[in-house]
């Protein structure tokens, strides 16, 4: 079949990209720019690699009818961020494409009242990037519920890969905080260190959308999370990175507001977006409609990632 991929050459589309050609579909890509995959791939010479404003399109119209134009069997939008956006593409798609699968996030949780948290239950987004992603989930839920658009959202949790920083300990993206585990020096960490972050690799990612394209008669109409087994605590992944290592975890706890004086404010933000989501995301829907299986543990898709930094020299040992 025809596939289209929009915003093709980010974290997931890296792995997506290679599974889809090899797996004998006809590829197509949109990107604004001529960025190149994380990782270099022999099959992305057989992809139609098509550049395209997304932002200034859709602000003239044309995006629309510039994706259906293409005559798509399946689209895959990885990035979607606002209902506006959302609905100028399904108007311009309905009746013209088998299969759409948008890239959500397990931010459209906002904070769990149960975990593991499944797909269904009750939804408090906060924050514009959530309310926005929780705004499209229920429209392309009720186009395909009430109107038969062929709608699949799929929601990644933190995504890792080898090429960019995970997200660490400490709930933000400085790399100093690996380099502290290191060296055996103590790591400060936020309250008590029992939020929980929810990590998945890349390639687990692109492998649930390449499940659900198989199995489109049960994903249709359907939101499924694409996370890994198991969520971490700050503390057990700070605990466990620092044995990695090869020392004795050393950490300290503070009540946020006082452990966030000695952070810079880009970090301290980042760490209470994501310690006041706390995601513990169940993927048992995946997993029974969907055959998803991730090979990665969260711990395993840090270290791999970690690794790679270290061969970059992008974290100093």
């Amino acid at each position: 079949m025809r596939v289209l991929v929009i915003g093709a050459t980010g974290h997931v589309g890296t792995y997506l990209v290679p599974r889809l050609v090899e797996a004998g579909h006809d590829v197509v890509t949109i990107s604004r720019g001529v960025a190149k995959p994380y990782t270099a791939n022999r099959t992305w010479a057989s992809v139609d690699q098509r550049q395209m404003d997304r932002a200034e399109m859709e602000r003239s119209g044309e995006f629309g009818p510039a994706v259906r134009a293409l005559k798509a069997d399946i689209v895959i939008d990885m990035i979607c961020f606002t209902l506006e956006s959302a609905e100028h593409l399904v108007t311009a798609l309905s009746g013209h494409v088998g299969h759409f699968l948008h890239t959500g996030t397990i931010w459209t949780h906002g904070y769990p009242t149960t975990v593991p948290t499944t797909e269904e239950a009750p939804k408090s987004p906060f924050g514009g990037y959530g309310i926005q992603k929780a705004a499209i989930e229920t429209y392309l839920l009720q186009q395909a519920r009430l109107r038969g658009f062929p709608a699949t959202i799929i929601h990644p949790g933190h995504i890792v890969g080898p090429g960019w920083a995970p997200l660490n300990p400490a709930g933000n993206f400085n790399l100093q905080v690996f380099s502290t585990l290191d060296r055996g020096e103590v790591l400060a960490l936020p309250n008590f260190g029992l939020e929980t972050v929810h990590h998945v690799h890349a390639d687990d990612v692109a492998a649930m959308f390449m499940g659900a394209i198989a199995n489109w008669n049960a994903s249709i109409g359907e939101s499924f999370h694409a996370v890994s087994e198991q969520a971490l605590t700050l503390r057990g992944y700070a605990e466990v990175m620092s044995r990695w290592f090869g020392h004795e975890p050393k950490l300290s706890f503070a009540p946020f507001d006082n452990w966030a004086e000695s952070q810079t404010a880009e970090d301290a933000k980042a760490t209470w977006e994501h310690i006041a989501r706390s995601p513990n995301c169940s993927i048992a829907k995946a997993q029974r409609l969907l055959g998803y299986a991730p090979r990665y543990t969260s711990l395993q898709a840090v270290q791999e990632s970690i690794g790679w930094l270290i061969g970059q020299g992008k974290i100093r040992t």
